[in-house]
């Protein structure tokens, strides 16, 4: 206790000093500040049961799962070697999870592991041992709504294009919270600009590659748009980080075919098993912007962002300019099944 008194006492003489007021929060016999503007983290008072570890302005480091350990996030590091920093040579997966349940666990693994094995990265854990690693993250980190992400590297080798089978990947999954379910962008819909899909062949592999994704989505945000959708040949392929549907006049969802110039959304794919039992007919092809102009509705998915409706594409109002009730009912049924089977 006179550990904890003498840091008190010398923190508020500061704080008396440079005009700034503290106020303490005793947990059984440590003390933090709540929050000390400049001056760090309480040094000497030995680590917070329960709260992990803390950091000037009252934030709360996360546990990261690095290699099959559990280390705070500032402790978390990886070599300059690795071939993700070197050639993006790495694979990712996003998962949602609501009410601290994870969403659509086997369809993320699944194509987890196809990534894997189309970039012939071996020796990563099982099914099992993944499950484990996000449920013990959700628990560390106290996470009730956001995403668990999910990198795996080729692993640590000299640079060299060549690259050896033998490599032990490296491991990297931690928490991010979000706001999934009360979207507040879901009420008037997103704006999307159109531009040229000048990204890699092989979209349907979840690499890391996604530089030119993030400076199109960096660019749309600078000229007022909410996103961005990609367009080859003047059919439109998908959005920077989430597949794009149209839903038309005649009540028929269209949305692009899977082949290597789309990744395969885990999302769109229960999306479209919704919709074939409801009275929506599909079409999976490709669609053009006069298409998108003259539909009734449009929306985009990802695991991140559920279903969200498009309202205007390139400043030209897409149907009444409304969210559609399509959209919102897929959304909802769509969240519905997610906390069925969420794990």
């Amino acid at each position: 206790m006179r550990a904890v008194y003498l840091h008190a006492y010398i923190y508020d003489w500061i704080a008396h000093k440079i005009s700034i007021q503290i106020n303490w929060t005793f947990i059984g016999v440590m003390a933090i500040e709540s929050p000390v503007i400049g001056l760090g983290p309480i040094i000497g008072l030995g680590p917070i049961i329960g709260l992990g570890p803390i950091i000037g302005l009252g934030y709360v480091m996360r546990s990261i799962f690095l290699n099959g350990d559990y280390v705070s996030e500032d402790e978390a590091q990886i070599s300059i070697f690795d071939r993700s920093v070197q050639f993006a040579d790495s694979i990712y997966e996003v998962l949602s999870v609501i009410d601290g349940k994870i969403v659509d666990f086997a369809g993320h693994i699944n194509r987890l592991s196809r990534s894997l094995a189309e970039l012939n990265i071996v020796n990563t854990p099982s099914d099992s041992e993944w499950l484990a690693i996000f449920h013990k993250l959700i628990a560390l980190n106290n996470l009730s709504e956001g995403i668990i992400y999910l990198q795996i590297t080729r692993g640590v080798a000299e640079r060299d294009f060549q690259y050896s089978d033998a490599l032990t990947p490296t491991l990297i999954a931690y928490t991010q919270e979000k706001q999934l379910i009360d979207n507040p962008k879901l009420a008037d819909g997103l704006s999307v600009m159109l531009t040229q899909d000048l990204r890699w062949g092989r979209c349907d592999i979840k690499t890391t590659q996604l530089l030119y994704a993030s400076m199109i989505k960096s660019e749309a945000k600078a000229k007022g748009y909410d996103d961005a959708w990609l367009m080859r040949d003047n059919l439109i392929t998908e959005g920077t980080s989430n597949n794009a549907a149209i839903i038309t006049q005649d009540d028929i969802l269209v949305t692009h075919k899977l082949s290597p110039a789309i990744l395969a959304g885990t999302t769109r794919n229960i999306i479209l098993d919704i919709a074939n039992d409801s009275s929506l007919k599909i079409e999976e092809r490709a669609f053009t912007l006069e298409e998108a102009i003259a539909a009734k509705e449009a929306f985009i998915s990802a695991a991140s962002l559920f279903i969200m409706p498009v309202t205007s594409v390139d400043d030209k109002i897409i149907g009444s300019g409304e969210v559609g009730a399509h959209t919102l009912s897929l959304r909802q049924k769509y969240i519905d099944w997610a906390r069925e089977i969420s794990l």
